[in-house]
């Protein structure tokens, strides 16, 4: 029996030209030889232009995202763990269990198959070590200098568990706001690749899947109030967002929000603010006052969650105002991310 293709697909030393968008022969034998064989699993094996599955009893949420971020790999990551990452996120910031992710890639002609593979292998790793399948997906080839190597869009589809409401409109007067982690890893890590910027110490992306971490803080607190990832914009421009959609004001310590001092120190050379720096693996949880506790302590134990903090809580303001508290004994209003601080940044 002849084979399906008599020659390999030369990954080491090919690049990507218009025939891998072209609906034939090579640009079956990429998705079979590259795509296929890193993200292999049963309901993407069905080779249809969908995937069949069952659907779960319950709510279903969906979320999708573009990611254009430059350069495609940087300390502590990748394009590829990132769209994994990321989409996971979105979809457990409601609650839900992420079950199934679809990938769409734009790639430009000329783009290394080596670059390629790195993305897609590192995109299976993240996928297998969260458990969430990518289960279809699309290819398309542009021309030579109308893409950036390459673009990449993933969709989520997770379940929400029964008497879970999380949602940016619930936030109340007298909550509790909770930070997971330290701010700023990712979007610092990006710039100073971008700038080649070298540091005592290694500053690394912060990008992983929260919703092992999610799942254990609704385990114990089913009604938590608002859950989001601050990433384009940071945690500035996430509580504005939360403030406005609640229709409540926030009162922040700026003592109680962790920053790494070589974070703190990059940002002072680069002029930016921690708080206005994407994240790409931390989450802010606003949740009743009482709960406050029982949930930082769930947060703590989890490697995901060891830096958690309380920091600050949700006030009553028609005006939507986010003002914090700053470590001279002063106060300041934290305003919306004016322009675009950090672009391309996921």
């Amino acid at each position: 029996m002849a084979k399906r293709f008599p020659l390999r697909l030369n990954i080491s030393q090919g690049r990507v030209d218009m025939t891998h968008g072209s609906g034939g022969r090579a640009m079956a034998q990429l998705i079979e030889e590259l795509f296929v064989r890193h993200l292999d699993n049963p309901l993407l094996r069905q080779a249809n232009d969908q995937a069949l599955f069952e659907v779960p009893a319950g709510r279903l949420v969906i979320s999708t995202d573009g990611h254009v971020i430059s350069p495609l790999f940087f300390p502590g990551g990748d394009i590829g763990s990132l769209a994994v990452h990321g989409t996971i996120n979105d979809v457990a910031m409601s609650g839900a269990q992420p079950l199934y992710l679809a990938a769409g890639f734009i790639l430009e002609e000329g783009f290394p198959l080596a670059d390629l593979e790195r993305v897609v292998a590192s995109m299976s790793s993240a996928a297998v070590k969260a458990g969430v399948p990518v289960v279809t997906g699309d290819t398309k080839v542009v021309e030579k200098g109308k893409g950036d190597g390459i673009f990449i869009t993933t969709t989520g589809i997770g379940r929400v568990p029964e008497g879970v409401n999380i949602s940016g409109d619930r936030a109340r007067p007298g909550d509790a706001i909770l930070l997971s982690g330290t701010i700023g890893d990712h979007g610092v890590a990006i710039m100073s690749s971008r700038e080649n910027l070298e540091f005592e110490t290694s500053i690394a992306s912060d990008s992983a899947a929260l919703h092992t971490l999610v799942a254990e803080m609704v385990a114990v607190v089913p009604g938590i109030h608002c859950l989001r990832d601050p990433t384009r914009g940071g945690l500035a421009t996430t509580l504005n967002e939360l403030a406005q959609q609640s229709a409540v004001g926030m009162l922040l310590r700026e003592a109680a929000i962790p920053v790494h001092p070589q974070v703190n120190a990059a940002c002072e050379l680069l002029g930016l603010d921690p708080l206005y720096v994407a994240n790409e693996g931390k989450l802010v949880c606003i949740c009743a006052k009482p709960d406050a506790a029982r949930l930082l302590e769930v947060m703590r134990a989890h490697p995901l969650g060891r830096g958690a903090s309380i920091i600050g809580e949700v006030v009553g303001d028609s005006h939507g105002f986010v003002q914090m508290e700053t470590g001279f004994g002063g106060s300041r209003v934290v305003d919306w991310l004016t322009g675009e601080q950090l672009p391309r940044i996921c």
